[in-house]
């Protein structure tokens, strides 16, 4: 059999090696259309979580993060002059351009052709029994394909740009600062001795007001925005301690999820695919070249089980790679919302809330206290300070209509529509003589949430609060959010299936003042 990996990234080279060492008598050539040295962006960041699988099928891994990787286990929050410090957060990183190295010595030690400064197109490989397109989000194989295979593109509203620097932060630390253009937020973590990997992000609103989309995007690869390099090394010059940004490639994007249905075709030809050519997830989880170095593993192992049946191979491929898959990116989406909207929740949050409602965005209160206890009991002190008690046993008092607690019950009309809130006394969800509170409902996809805004906005009178209903658990914060921090209305979020701890997950984080349960 002779296989065509075309890509030389973590997930090309990862399959070529465990495919030849599964079963030597394949032939495996990867092409790389960059020479062997080029890399572009910084460095690869890992979840201490996630590496079993991955150094169970080959030790490269981590062997390299042991050598040249560097490894941390606090989260770093910066804000308004605080740094808040959450543990339980194992990770490690190294150069790029480093695991590229370590990964193509181990792929030609297992008998790999790797071809570099080599562009191929589908034409030019006549004569392989299998291609495996492992080239990237642009991968040009996939475009090439006529086959429709399911694949769905979802483009961030959020602006992103990468560069590094040589400023050396002690983990993973999110800065974020409010410049007069806007608030800027930077993933920054280390990945070598001397240089760190450094993120900014920002609404499209504060990248125009700055000017910073100026930058020619037809320019080449390669060529790096010098402008935005300067207006952000300037911006953030006190947190990098006046240490300079590097380029490399740097220019700004918005970030593209992919999702696809199938990951393979058998014409005119066989071609699978794996890796960022065929789902991403935001980065901001960390999780993408982990996602293709799963793949190589998935289908090397697919490829050796069912030897002389390719169709068979590829579809037990599939069925074994696209459950993880999905996971991550239905966990990233909570994560790449949040990183959408966190210009509003710097303005409306105090630090310690700030850094819950962050560091909550797709994980529980109990489960984050299992990982770092103290960052979230120092959390609950701080909303008893404030309150005076507990999250769930905290008073809500507005507009002449109270509860005791946080959790209420709400009673529904026959079509399940939201109609009384159940508290010291009945709150009716209409407008009335007395206090009253209004019902909406959160659309079942994000791309109707602007109409719902336009329905919140308008909303007449004076109600107590919102009951924000129906839609998906993502939409449902989102309008809830909505209505506390862009209207001032406090904001009750009905949804029966959830537990207490996910309860206190969403008031403790500010994304509810009140929870309700159906009656």
């Amino acid at each position: 059999m002779r296989v065509a990996v075309v890509g030389g990234g973590p997930g090309g080279l990862f399959f070529a090696t465990l495919i030849r060492r599964a079963d030597p008598t394949i032939e495996v050539t990867v092409f790389e259309r960059n020479r062997a040295d080029d890399t572009f962006g910084f460095g690869v960041v890992f979840s201490d979580r996630t590496l079993a699988g991955i150094h169970e099928a080959d030790p490269v891994l981590r062997e390299a993060l042991t050598e040249h990787g560097r490894h941390w286990d606090e989260i770093e929050v910066r804000l308004k002059g605080e740094r808040i410090r959450c543990g339980g957060n194992g990770m490690a990183a190294i150069v790029r351009k480093t695991l590229l190295a370590l990964m193509q010595a181990r792929a030609r030690d297992a008998g790999a052709e790797l071809r570099f400064s080599t562009e191929v197109i589908l034409d030019d490989l006549v004569g392989y029994d299998l291609v495996v397109a492992a080239d990237g989000t642009g991968s040009k194989i996939r475009e090439q394909l006529d086959t429709d295979l399911g694949a769905r593109v979802e483009t961030a509203t959020a602006k992103f740009i990468w560069f590094g620097t040589d400023y050396l932060f002690d983990g993973l630390t999110f800065v974020h600062e409010r410049g007069p253009d806007g608030v800027f937020a930077v993933h920054g973590y280390p990945i070598s001795q001397d240089v760190s990997t450094f993120i900014v992000e920002t609404d499209e609103a504060t990248w125009r007001r700055a000017g910073l989309d100026e930058f020619d995007t037809s320019q080449p690869p390669g060529v790096s925005d010098l402008k935005s390099k300067d207006y952000l090394e300037k911006l953030f010059a006190d947190q990098i301690e006046g240490n300079r940004l590097l380029t490399n490639n740097s220019r700004w994007g918005n970030f593209r999820t992919r999702r696809t249905k199938r990951w393979h075709t058998l014409k005119p030809r066989p071609v699978v695919l794996l890796g960022d050519a065929v789902h991403t997830a935001h980065f901001s989880v960390g999780s993408g070249t982990k996602m293709a170095m799963e793949d190589a593993i998935a289908l090397s192992r697919a490829l050796t089980e069912h030897r002389n049946d390719l169709a068979a191979a590829l579809a037990a491929y599939e069925e074994a790679a696209q459950p993880s898959v999905r996971k991550i990116q239905d966990s990233a989406r909570p994560s790449l919302a949040w990183w959408e909207h966190f210009g509003q929740y710097y303005d409306t949050f105090q630090p310690w809330q700030f850094a819950y409602h962050f560091l909550s965005r797709s994980i529980t209160d109990a489960r984050l206290a299992r990982r770092a206890p103290d960052f979230v009991a120092d959390t609950h002190r701080a909303w008893v300070r404030e309150h005076g008690a507990e999250p769930l046993q905290t008073p809500f008092t507005a507009g002449g209509w109270s509860t005791p607690g946080r959790l209420v019950e709400v009673a529904v009309a026959a079509d399940g529509t939201p109609a009384r809130v159940l508290g010291s006394t009945e709150l009716p969800l209409q407008q009335g003589d007395g206090p009253w509170g209004a019902a909406i409902a959160a659309p079942k996809s994000e791309d109707d949430l602007p109409a719902v805004y336009e329905k919140l906005a308008a909303t007449s009178g004076s109600p107590v609060l919102v009951a924000v209903y129906g839609g998906t658990p993502l939409t449902r914060t989102l309008v809830c959010e909505r209505a506390r921090m862009a209207e001032g209305i406090p904001a009750l979020l009905v949804d029966p299936g959830m537990d207490r701890d996910q309860t206190v997950t969403a008031v403790l984080s500010g994304r509810a003042d009140l929870v309700g349960g159906v009656a």
